[in-house]
């Protein structure tokens, strides 16, 4: 079942791009790691799929919904917990729980009681009165505990400690297990993606780069190793076949390719005419580095 579709969608502010013709699919039960820099057009995307944006181009649909002429249909089917979010300030937790009872026929009581008590927060307390950390996880509390089918995280443990977001990402895989819900998340935290994703789309220049499974690009993406001295420019490399890109570092030109090892030392090897070039697999982290880090 097709849960969210993005089709050539595009955003700008002030006269500038941020989106350029973004197109996806999500299918239900998916786990999409969201990545890019700051400012690459993650939460802007995210807006898109809330429906507190409009596109400029393209179209976006969430459960086959167009999601700002249909807003009350489909957010009542979504959860969201963002890093900038806020709940009423003078409300004291279990009132809020209470709004979102109200608002949202599917709420679990069991599981809201539940995640209260493994949180440790306190009902009689309200939110201004909370610590970041608390307060993160009492809006993640009610967005999962009427157990929506797309669950919407932008950032959501950022400037969390450790612990907090290992309860964070262990309580969004449970609903994901329990339920089979969808989930859209961005983070700058490599390890929590490949914790919790299943595959990642990554936007560069506002556009997408990546989209694959995670265990397809720890297996089919390389890194080629080619000494300055034996090369011009970066240009070569960049014209060749399935790279994504090339920078200096030193005495060493660094490519990306969408190929495995052997495959991309064969290839760089026969299209430049030079034999010394190590190629390798790279983590995540190493990835996102090389691809949104090489200015």
């Amino acid at each position: 079942m097709n849960i969210l579709q993005c089709d050539n969608v595009s955003r700008g502010y002030g006269g500038g791009d941020v989106l350029s013709r973004i197109s996806f699919s999500v299918d239900q039960g998916e786990v999409i790691g969201l990545l890019g820099r700051n400012g690459a057009g993650k939460t802007t995307l995210i807006r898109l799929v809330m429906g507190m944006l409009a596109p400029r181009e393209g179209t976006v649909r969430v459960f086959g919904l167009e999601p700002r002429a249909n807003a009350v249909a489909v957010k009542r089917r979504i959860g969201y917990v963002a890093e900038a979010q806020e709940l009423p300030p003078f409300l004291k937790v279990h009132e809020v729980v209470g709004m979102y009872r109200q608002l949202f026929p599917g709420w679990d009581e069991d599981m809201a009681d539940d995640l209260i008590r493994k949180f440790e927060l306190p009902s009689d307390r309200k939110i201004k009165d909370l610590s970041r950390g608390q307060a993160r996880q009492v809006a993640l509390m009610c967005a999962v505990s009427y157990r929506p089918e797309l669950l919407i995280l932008d950032e959501p443990a950022g400037g969390l400690d450790p612990a907090a977001r290992r309860q964070f990402l262990e309580t969004s895989i449970r609903l994901l297990n329990e339920t089979g819900t969808t989930i859209l998340f961005s983070s700058h935290y490599m390890g929590d993606v490949e914790r919790m994703a299943s595959r990642l789309i990554m936007i560069h220049d506002h556009q997408k780069w990546i989209d694959s499974e995670l265990d397809d690009i720890r297996e089919g993406y390389s890194l080629a190793l080619v000494p300055a001295a034996d090369l011009a420019d970066g240009e070569q490399l960049l014209s060749l076949p399935s790279c994504l890109c090339a920078r200096r570092h030193g005495e060493v030109f660094h490519a990306v390719y969408e190929l495995e090892p052997e495959a991309c030392c064969q290839a760089v090897r026969q299209a430049l005419g030079i034999a010394n070039i190590q190629c390798r697999r790279l983590g995540l982290e190493e990835m996102f580095i090389e691809l949104a880090g090489r200015e």
